[in-house]
């Protein structure tokens, strides 16, 4: 007994140790993936209490405190829905605490970048105390996440015109033979791949026998909007890539997709209720890929600007301290004096909404939850919401193509 009380404990000691040295190697550049660490955890610890937390909350009396208690499916909800608020409070109080730092000299940039025990400390004890809450609240943010939701889709769209251009300006700036060749054969397979992929949608969800005008029209508008892109990307007075449409185009579709296996399991133009939990999970699966690959993205690029910052707030050249210094501290203070890359403040907000985002994701948008509890991400507002973030995004991948041609004297 002894034994295994000195074995427990240095294997206790020796988690402690492992933490510490483990959170301690968290640098300034390695900061931003430790916060989209957190926010994978944030995943994790909601994907399993949705699996195995209902019969907990049906004994606590502040949550179970129905004449007659809910559905099991109600609770897993619950279970989400505390969970990514805890996250939303942890993200937006760090939001709120960024607003204004300009340059690495403020205390606030040390906060961002430091103290990551008490940071996880401080995550784990939100988290916990969302579940001390009444359901009051939790119905209000249930509410409100369905707003911020659709906001973090816009958000991703955006990143998604960004990576695109990006990737085709880097390979056109090398100006060889090979990466053109690349460019072409990329953009082959993604219209190659949309087309395909649209047969297979008429075939899964246009069967014969039905009347499905609207799941026609969905998908007929998404081809539309493919050649669209085409046609006004390589068109002379735009003189655009044909990467960034071909890659659009195939997102679109794929939101298509989404949308459509999202439709209610009894519908009788969804030809895939047969295989409903693989889909569902499927979908669900790909979702979550989608936000984390989103949040990633945003940690390393979004607000990376630093020409946000005013002129009069960045340390002037040639500016001298009052007292001498050595070198050693010299160039400590130049190196705190410098700029900060990209907005704090923004970049939690992300993961903000993100965390509202992956709530609706995990809960069908609260609203046919109770249809199964093996379903996710199922009816007709997850419909609706991703066959209009795939017109959104249609709308703003043309606006960037033509804006610069209607507005020549305007930087975009």
């Amino acid at each position: 007994m002894w034994a295994a009380s000195c074995l427990a404990s240095c294997c206790a000691a020796c988690a402690c140790d492992a933490c510490r040295t483990v959170v301690s190697s968290i640098s300034r550049r390695s900061a931003r993936i430790a916060y989209c660490g957190l926010f994978a955890l944030s995943l994790i610890v909601s994907w399993i209490l949705r699996e195995v937390a209902a019969p907990l909350l049906e004994k606590i009396p502040w949550i179970n405190n129905f004449h007659q208690t809910p559905s099991r499916e109600w609770f897993e909800t619950d279970a989400v829905l505390r969970v990514s608020l805890g996250n939303f409070l942890f993200f937006t109080i760090f939001s709120i605490m960024m607003v204004g730092v300009k340059n690495q000299k403020d205390p606030r940039d040390g906060i961002h970048h430091g103290g990551w025990m008490m940071k996880i400390i401080c995550w784990c004890i939100l988290v916990i105390f969302m579940f001390f809450l009444p359901n009051e609240i939790i119905s209000f943010y249930e509410s409100i996440s369905k707003f911020g939701a659709g906001f973090f889709l816009l958000v991703q769209v955006v990143l998604l015109l960004d990576f695109v251009h990006r990737w085709n300006d880097t390979w056109v700036g090398y100006d060889e033979q090979f990466w053109y060749v690349a460019l072409m054969v990329v953009s082959l397979v993604c219209y190659v791949v949309t087309l395909s992929f649209s047969g297979l949608l008429f075939h899964w969800f246009t069967p014969s026998g039905q009347d499905c005008g609207l799941n026609t029209f969905f998908i007929t508008m998404t081809l539309i909007f493919a050649f669209l892109f085409a046609i006004v990307a390589l068109h002379p007075a735009v003189g655009g890539s044909i990467l960034p449409a071909s890659v659009i185009s195939l997102y679109c579709m794929y939101l298509c997709y989404n949308g459509l296996s999202s439709e209610p399991r009894d519908y009788e133009c969804n030809g895939l209720h047969k295989h409903s939990k693989a889909i569902s999970t499927g979908s669900l699966t790909l979702g979550l890929l989608t936000t984390v690959l989103s949040v990633v993205y945003s940690a390393v690029r979004a607000g990376s600007s630093t020409s946000l910052l005013s002129e009069s707030n960045s340390p002037r050249a040639g500016e001298k301290p009052l007292l001498p210094l050595d070198k050693a501290d010299e160039h400590e203070e130049k190196e705190k004096s410098k700029p900060v890359t990209y907005s704090y403040a923004f970049f939690h907000i992300i993961f903000s909404l993100a965390s509202m985002y992956s709530a609706m994701l995990l809960t069908g948008w609260s609203t046919s939850v109770g249809e199964s509890g093996k379903l996710v991400d199922v009816g007709w507002p997850s419909v609706w919401v991703r066959i209009i973030t795939g017109w959104a995004t249609a709308a703003l991948y043309m606006w960037s193509l033509v804006a610069p041609v209607l507005f020549p004297d305007r930087e975009f």
